[in-house]
């Protein structure tokens, strides 16, 4: 993919994304005019947890409390129950808590709006920092996750091994304009259409552009 092609791929992914189902995080940063706290906690939820899980859980907790007060009052095994199936629900009731704790002692219970403070929150990668600072604060960022990782690698726009690497690369390459909405685009996109394995690339209206790297099959 040329950089002049960008501007036309994302013409179609946002035509494409009125299709499927918004991602759930996307739901509550719209829902709850950018709560960052709320979309600190569903973005922690939802790794390596599907979508409907992650809105359940979400949910769930939220009915609990929904500040870092509310939540940091709440037994562990309380937050367990509620964001139970999630994977790794018991690892992540206690980063839940902990942090919750930490923006109540040392944050005035405000969500840091820097994505450098936030990873200094033990549980925060790179792509939950800047999932919180675009959805919750609406500032430019660019949540790198398995599918935009995967997706502009296979579009040849990027040639990269980590989530990391890819973020660099595409602040470099891809118009600001376009850092905040890649992550939604592109994860509605993984989801439906270029899956990781045997990608629909005959249904694709993004293939003429597209390099197909690492595909070696496709339907």
């Amino acid at each position: 993919m040329r950089l002049e092609d960008i501007p036309r791929v994302i013409k179609i992914l946002r035509a494409e994304y009125k299709r499927f189902r918004t991602p759930y995080v996307t739901e509550v940063s719209e829902r709850i005019r950018r709560d960052p706290f709320r979309v600190l906690v569903s973005c922690l939820i939802s790794l390596r947890t599907k979508d409907d899980v992650t809105r359940a859980a979400s949910e769930r907790l939220f009915k609990l409390g929904g500040s870092p007060k509310a939540v940091a009052s709440l037994p562990l095994s309380r937050i367990e129950k509620a964001i139970y199936p999630a994977g790794f629900y018991r690892t992540k009731a206690g980063v839940i808590r902990d942090i919750s704790r930490e923006l109540v002692e040392n944050c005035s219970s405000k969500v840091p709006d820097e994505i450098d403070e936030l990873l200094k929150l033990k549980g925060v990668g790179r792509k939950t920092a800047n999932l919180v600072v675009t959805l919750g604060f609406g500032r430019p960022g660019i949540c790198v996750d398995t599918h935009v990782h995967r997706i502009t690698n296979r579009w040849g726009l990027v040639r990269t091994k980590t989530p990391d690497e890819t973020e660099r690369a595409l602040r470099e390459k891809l118009p600001k304009r376009h850092w905040i909405e890649i992550n939604d685009l592109l994860v509605a996109y993984g989801q439906n259409l270029c899956r990781p394995a045997s990608p629909f690339c005959s249904a694709c209206r993004i293939a003429p552009y597209c390099a197909r790297a690492g595909v070696a099959k496709s339907r």
